[in-house]
């Protein structure tokens, strides 16, 4: 039975009517956090308070200025734009076949007087016990853990990388390169409690970190910067810290001075209420950057060293992006140039979405026609070896449909 729109149309609508009477609300305060973020007052003195600030908010660091914004400069006339993207197969646990698949889209795109262009797929099966299981190593304790469902999200995002190095390392010396990967340079997967610190060494450490570097030792010969792109971003870090620019407490502490207050009534409730991506839809002009800002997570803070995680904002034209960067393209003014005008370049010729990702988005992507045709060609090899091939009766009888 398809899903019956007409038993929820009600709420659909009590949701619009309740969204729309926010409007005004969302409007005063991002009036109030753009008169802050023009006027933050004495900027050191909001820089140790950031410091010293106890939220329970992921708040934004300001290695330079707050509200500096920052023209494009003129793309290189030769260049290099690289994208890898993914998609996989998790393992079906009501097939007899334990197994899974990545597949990894890469593009390498030539710009100048020789242009030109390298596209490619490659898919790459999990099947073997050592591929499909990650142990600690010996002698040192946690239980081991599958490689499936989001865990295999996280192997995939380390392959993306890895084949991103392997295509900035084939790049021959001369010419200016972007690498772009799409989504978060911060590995939010791993900061779970329940994911042991090995497999966070194996993913990161190991993984992607390990291939980043990998990127920025490049930079002895020529310049290869390195970027993710994050579309419609819903984060609320640069509003975080005008909320601690609000706060009338000398040392904000969340749970001391506002533990009781409901919503709408701490002092830091102006601001509150709309994102980052409003605010600098409002101040940057088209094709104008943010400056950069430093994340404060955890995981970038404490394991990611010189690839500590900077971003800035970006207006496109279409829209406000988020682009995340390592600490090594950040303090590095040409990296950082290549960096804004590239992705600008590529948002053009992309109408809205930088180019390279949405073909690495297209040679990675698998539909479901291609898993089920995945499982019908792994049938036919257990067939023709005559292993077992039965499904789980869930499984069967979802196949074969008897009402």
């Amino acid at each position: 039975m398809s899903l019956d729109l007409n038993r929820v149309a009600g709420s659909i609508a009590s949701m619009a009517s309740e969204l729309a009477l926010q409007g005004s609300r969302r409007a005063e305060a991002l009036n109030a956090a753009l008169s802050k973020y023009y006027d933050p007052g004495d900027l050191a003195s909001l820089k140790q308070r950031l410091a010293r600030a106890k939220t329970s908010w992921l708040v934004a660091e300001i290695p330079g200025s707050l509200n500096s914004r920052f023209d494009p400069p003129p793309p290189p006339a030769d260049y290099r734009v690289l994208a890898t993207d993914g998609s996989q197969i998790d393992i079906d646990r009501h097939h007899p076949a334990r197994c899974c698949l990545i597949n990894i889209g890469s593009v390498s795109m030539q710009y100048g007087q020789n242009p030109g262009s390298f596209l490619e797929s490659e898919p790459i099966l999990l099947s073997k016990t050592d591929e499909l299981i990650l142990k600690p190593e010996q002698g040192t304790t946690g239980r081991e853990v599958s490689i499936e469902g989001s865990l295999l999200g996280i192997k995939r995002t380390a392959e993306e990388f890895r084949f991103l190095a392997a295509l900035a390392g084939r790049l021959q010396p001369g010419f200016p390169a972007l690498a772009l990967v799409d989504g978060s340079l911060i590995m939010w997967g791993l900061t779970s409690k329940d994911i042991p610190d090995f497999v966070v060494d194996i993913m990161l450490d190991k993984g992607v970190l390990k291939y980043i570097t990998q990127i920025e030792k490049l930079n002895s010969s020529h310049p290869v910067a390195l970027a993710s792109y994050i579309s419609f971003p819903r984060s609320t870090d640069v509003i975080n810290l005008l909320r601690i620019a609000v706060c009338p407490y000398q040392i904000p502490d969340c749970d001391r001075f506002c533990a009781g207050a409901a919503n709408g009534e701490r002092p830091c409730d102006a601001v509150d209420g709309v994102n980052d991506r409003e605010l600098f839809w409002a101040c940057l002009t088209e094709q104008q950057r943010s400056d950069v800002f430093i994340s404060q997570s955890r995981i970038s803070k404490t394991r990611y060293g010189c690839n500590l995680v900077y971003f800035f904002y970006l207006k496109t034209g279409n829209e406000i992006a988020r682009v995340e960067i390592p600490e090594w393209v950040a303090l590095k003014p040409e990296l950082l140039a290549i960096t804004h005008s590239l992705i600008l370049e590529q948002c053009r010729k992309g109408h809205g979405y930088p180019v390279a990702l949405s073909e690495a988005h297209e040679m990675a992507v698998v539909s479901g026609a291609d898993r089920q045709n995945f499982f019908y060609l792994v049938d036919e090899y257990f067939t023709g070896y005559k292993l077992n091939t039965s499904a789980s009766a869930k499984s069967t009888s979802k196949k074969n449909r008897w009402i």
